[in-house]
Parts: C-alpha cells; structure tokens; sequence
C-alpha cells in the first residue's frame, strides 16, 4: 500500500472518531459552533473517501484508453473537495446567524469543551502525518487534505475559545459570532485548493521558477543554437515539457540524440519528487516562423 493511500486511511478513521463525538455533544448541547465543526467532520470523511479513490484512479499507469495518464483526477479531486470545504462555510454560517435570531442557549458547556479539546489534539497530529505525507509525495491530494484539516485545527481553537468566554461571561452570542467568523475562514481557504485544481485541469505552464530553469539548461547546452515552442503542464504527479531544439544542419543523429537526453537529464534533476515526461523535437534550422 503507497503512502498516500494509508494517509487518506488515517484522514478517514479520524475523522469518523470526530464526527461521533462532536455530533453527539453538538446536538445535545445546542452549540452552534460544536454542531458546525460535527458536520465539517462529516465532509471531512467524505472528502477523505473520495480521495482515497481518486488516488487509487490516478495511480494507474498510462494505457491505450488514457495515453497521458489519469492524474488529472487528482486536481478533479481538489476542486470537489473545495467546494464541498465552500458549502460547509456556508452552512455554517446559516447556522451562526439562525442561532443569533432565535436567542438559543449553548448546553452542556464542560463536556463541549473536553470534546473540542480532544478534537484538537487527534487534529493536530494528523496534519503533521498529512504534511510529512505531501511533501514526501508531492501529492495535490494529500496537500489539500493536510490544508484541510489545518483549517479544523484554527476553527476548533476559536470554539474552544468561544465555549470558554462563554462560560466565563454567560453572553449566548459569543458562539454564534465565533461561528460566523470560522465559516468565513473556511470559505477563504476554499479558494486555494479550488484554484491550483482548477488551473491544473487547465493546462497551466509550470512554476515560473521551474520554467525559467528548464529555458537556462536548454540554451546552456552544448551544441544548442537556441529552441522555441516551450510548453510545460503538470497533471498529478507528472510534469510534461515539449520543446523544439535547434542545431546545427551537419551535427549526426547520435550527437543529437546525445544531446538531447543530456538536456532531460538535467530537467528532471530540477524536481526529483515528481515524474518527467519530456519530449524534444530536433530542428536543424529555426522553423517557429514557418510553423506559426
């Protein structure tokens, strides 16, 4: 079993702890904000389910029916679960202001704010698990996961704080306040797992850094003249580069190979986390004009 798949396993067993014990203290006590972080917890084991499949999916290698892969599903993945992270916001929200209106009283404050505690703990423990696990395996995924449940760790900080000012102050609306407030957090953070996904499933050139790099080895190699039709995109776990290289009209096929495979050997070094899939056509004159 690949380590992405075991982390959106532990992702999906802690969450489920999370949903029982917030459910059942959220309801009975009336906690808005308790209630709200129960019913991210069950979009979290959602989200967490549907990862595991779409890893699963995007692990398969390339064949006659996908030719290029299927890591697209990964940043398919990453738009799902933002907008499902988007429609928790929201509810959350209706739930602040709908306890506000109607004045309701939070129960149960000290077994609340056990809950919430623990909460925190098995929270933070599994974002460092999901960390470890993202930048090990440079996964979309898994990095949208691991900012996920980062989000859980301040939402279930400012509940435990609400719980306690309002024990301390008795003032009702403190909870509902502290809940308007995480519900638009988590919209906000919604939007930076929803756009990488989105442009990755749009084509979108590599980081500049990465690019510009790739250009340096390029023009920097012997026997290159200079190159033109430089494209790159990144689907999963794979970085494409397709490439025109220009040299000279009398250099041999095995030196232009040699050349060639020279110039893949030092891309690939620029990101050893990821796959590589770099293909360089070989030009004895600059034909960009012609080919336009």
């Amino acid at each position: 079993m690949t380590l992405e798949k075991k982390a959106t396993i532990v992702s999906s067993s802690i969450a489920t702890i999370l949903i029982i014990i917030k459910l059942i203290i959220g309801i009975l006590s009336g906690s808005v904000s308790v209630l709200a972080s129960a019913i991210d917890s069950v979009l979290d084991l959602i989200v967490s389910a549907f990862n595991l499949f779409a890893i699963t999916k995007s692990e398969k290698p390339a064949d006659e029916e996908f030719n290029y892969g299927r890591g697209k599903i990964e940043a398919l993945a990453a738009v799902i679960e933002g907008t499902v992270i988007t429609m928790s916001g929201l509810f959350i929200l209706y739930e602040a202001i709908k306890k506000a209106v109607n004045k309701e009283i939070t129960q149960l404050l000290d077994t609340s704010i056990l809950v919430m505690g623990v909460s925190i703990v098995l929270t933070v423990g599994l974002v460092l698990f999901l960390n470890y696990v993202a930048k090990k395996t440079n996964n979309l995924v898994i990095r949208s996961d691991a900012l996920h449940y980062k989000t859980d760790i301040y939402s279930n900080g400012a509940i435990l704080l609400a719980l306690f000012l309002i024990k301390l102050t008795g003032i009702q609306i403190i909870d509902s306040l502290f809940g308007g407030a995480i519900a638009v957090y988590i919209i906000y953070s919604a939007y930076a797992i929803i756009k990488e996904g989105v442009l990755m499933l749009l084509d979108v050139a590599l980081d500049k850094k990465i690019v510009d790099s790739i250009k340096d080895i390029i023009i920097s190699t012997n026997g290159v003249t200079d190159y033109h039709f430089l494209k790159t995109r990144k689907s999963g776990k794979t970085n494409f580069v397709d490439v025109h290289v220009v040299m000279t009209p009398d250099i041999s096929l095995l030196e232009a190979h040699r050349i060639a495979d020279t110039i893949e050997d030092k891309i690939k070094k620029l990101d050893n986390k990821s796959n590589w899939s770099i293909t360089i056509h070989l030009d004895p004159y600059d034909d960009s004009d012609i080919n336009t």
